[in-house]
């Protein structure tokens, strides 16, 4: 029921929002199968946890790297184009991967290299994306334009992997990598007719260098004990629980439960809790959402202690399920927080030191599980990963602004919204 308020909501009556709304929810179902797609044909091909990290980290790396960049450029250009740009690139990368694996031809460097790429053009589309999406509604339907992009998201982590799962264990992975392409291709052709709206003080921001608008972006952040410390914890977790769940999680799989395939259907129930919870973040309400929403998906980084442990499946699965749910509320809540907090010229560029730096150390992750697998067993390492992501995150309260930090926009960040100059 309540998700039928929500597909009903207003943010839906914009057509800008739904624009950019139909053409994510197409590329969001290619990228979340080719994900579980790429783990389970290279631990297939391969075997080797060490080959699907280094793929994983190649991906990264650039993206990382060039973030800021992106942030940059996605704050002084239209931020619809930069996204075209982008979303052109990616189609022609996996195409060409689709191509080499129907082929039969995909190596394990030639598809490191082709991610690598793909990193490159995710980089800028990003913070351009982050920043988009506040322009496709007015002020007050923000957070729920957020919540139904993040529905979106999640409804394709449901059938995204196990569209994949089915492709790869019976036809191939290439039909996934196909289909992704042609996803983001859909996704250009929908972002062509946008016309986003301007807010507030970004009428008045005028082009600076690219250093010193980078300086302005760290100087938004760094004044903003709730952003820097929810963004070095995140770094933390992600390296040691995400990171050695992509590299090691379909492995671990297979060796606890005889199955490789039962990887996805974990990633699928995981989706199914991320749609709960965003759909329960479209209405959920509190004085102090970023504390709460915090405590909560400390749970997230569990999911892969259950998972070493070897936990029945039936366990597992709703420990996934539970995992999704908290986690869906927490990015719409983040998400949220920074559109409402941050100053609209500079949200692209926040955003942009947000996936930077909590993504930075999740190559290190990448790289360095399988070789930790090898010396002291998959499982241990995934399991220690997930316990020190638990703590990663109840860290992240530390800050009093990060407890504190209400639903609504102080006075001065109200007049910003509404067009005044943005103090300070």
């Amino acid at each position: 029921m309540q998700l039928v308020r929500l597909l009903r909501a207003s943010p839906l009556r914009h057509r800008d929002f739904r624009l950019l709304f139909g053409g994510q929810s197409a590329s969001n179902f290619g990228s979340n199968a080719v994900a579980v797609a790429m783990a389970i044909y290279v631990t297939r091909t391969t075997g080797s946890p060490t080959d699907l990290g280094l793929i994983l980290a190649a991906q990264t790396v650039p993206f990382v790297g060039l973030l800021l960049l992106g942030g940059v450029w996605a704050d002084r250009l239209p931020r619809h184009r930069v996204m075209i740009a982008s979303d052109l690139a990616r189609a022609g990368l996996h195409g060409l991967l689709a191509a080499l694996i129907l082929a039969g031809a995909a190596r394990v460097w030639e598809i490191a290299v082709i991610e690598a790429l793909f990193g490159v053009a995710w980089a800028f589309f990003q913070p351009a994306q982050t920043g988009l999406l506040p322009q496709t509604v007015p002020e007050a339907e923000i957070r729920g334009a957020r919540a139904l992009m993040e529905v979106s998201w999640n409804v394709s982590m449901v059938l995204g992997p196990s569209v994949a799962t089915a492709l790869v264990l019976t036809v191939g992975a290439g039909e996934a990598f196909v289909a992704d392409a042609l996803s983001f291709l859909v996704s250009a052709l929908t972002l062509a007719p946008l016309r986003p709206r301007l807010r507030g003080a970004m009428t008045a921001h005028h082009r600076q260098s690219v250093l010193h608008e980078l300086r302005a972006g760290f100087r938004e952040v760094a004044s903003r004990p709730w952003v820097w410390v929810t963004i070095s914890a995140t770094s933390v977790a992600l390296m040691c629980s995400y990171a050695t769940w992509m590299s090691l999680g379909a492995a671990v799989t297979r060796d606890v439960y005889g199955q490789v395939g039962l990887y996805g259907v974990f990633v699928a129930l995981y989706g199914v809790g991320c749609v709960a919870g965003t759909v329960w973040a479209s209405v959920w309400r509190s004085k102090r959402p970023l504390r709460d929403a915090l405590l909560l998906v400390a749970v997230w980084p569990g999911m892969s202690v259950v998972l070493a442990l070897g936990l029945p499946r039936g366990v597992a699965g709703g420990w996934m399920v539970l995992a999704g749910i908290q986690n869906g509320l927490f990015i719409v809540t983040w998400e949220t927080a920074l559109a409402r907090h941050v100053p609209p010229a500079a949200l692209s560029r926040v955003s942009s030191y947000d996936w930077m730096g909590s993504l930075a150390l999740l190559p290190v992750g990448f790289v360095l599980a399988g070789p930790l697998a090898s010396a002291f067993g998959a499982r241990a390492v995934l399991g220690v990963g997930g316990a020190i992501g638990v703590v990663a995150i109840l860290v992240t309260l530390l800050p009093r602004s990060t407890r504190h930090l209400g639903e609504r926009p102080g006075p001065g960040e109200r007049r910003a919204a509404r067009g005044a100059p943005w103090p300070g």
